[in-house]
């Protein structure tokens, strides 16, 4: 697939299925987060995958999240969380491992470790695979993130969702980049 092609037509694609991405695919996917801009190399990112019965027990922590913060929380709402993360057969947790810089605020480090993660989804869609970037009150909640083993210094970008779409991929909507683009009258 041509880069062009990747980054005009890539969509978000919510229902997955068996099989994962391949060992060969993942080693492409990785490759491809890696060239992430990077600001003075500090490659301020790792990532985390899920998979198999690891993502019950993602499940489990994110419904243990709520109940530590909501104790009054409903059966269903805990149900839900304990599902989210069957809804595809691997997750990859994109995380911001911040590092201390005197010319590169932890800013442009959140950023580039989002740019891995689109760069992730980017290489998915190039091969065929589908995927889905979510957040979700796990991504920002500390009880999540102890569980996950993060340090001080990081943050969840986000956990995406990867697997063989089900279904035929949906049209993405065309936006006129004119409605976005200005020029600055100086």
């Amino acid at each position: 697939m041509e880069a062009l092609d990747a980054l005009l037509n890539r969509v978000s694609v919510a229902r997955l299925h068996d099989p994962a991405p391949s060992a060969e695919q993942r080693e492409r996917l990785f490759a491809a987060a890696l060239r992430a801009p990077d600001h003075a190399q500090l490659r301020p990112w790792r990532f985390l995958t899920v998979e198999g019965e690891g993502r019950e027990r993602l499940g489990e922590l994110f419904a243990s999240a709520i109940a530590a913060s909501q104790p009054e929380a409903r059966e269903e709402v805990l149900q839900k969380a304990r599902s989210a993360p069957l809804r595809a057969p691997l997750l990859v947790v994109v995380i911001a491992s911040l590092k201390e810089h005197p010319r590169v605020p932890d800013v442009e480090q959140l950023l580039s470790a989002g740019c891995a993660a689109h760069a992730l989804l980017l290489a998915a869609h190039a091969q065929g695979l589908g995927a889905m970037w979510r957040t979700g009150d796990a991504a920002y909640d500390p009880w999540v993130a102890a569980g996950l083993g993060l340090a001080g210094n990081e943050r969840i970008v986000g956990f995406l969702y990867l697997g063989t779409p089900e279904g035929g991929l949906r049209v993405p909507q065309r936006l006129a980049p004119a409605d976005f683009v200005s020029a600055w009258p100086g």
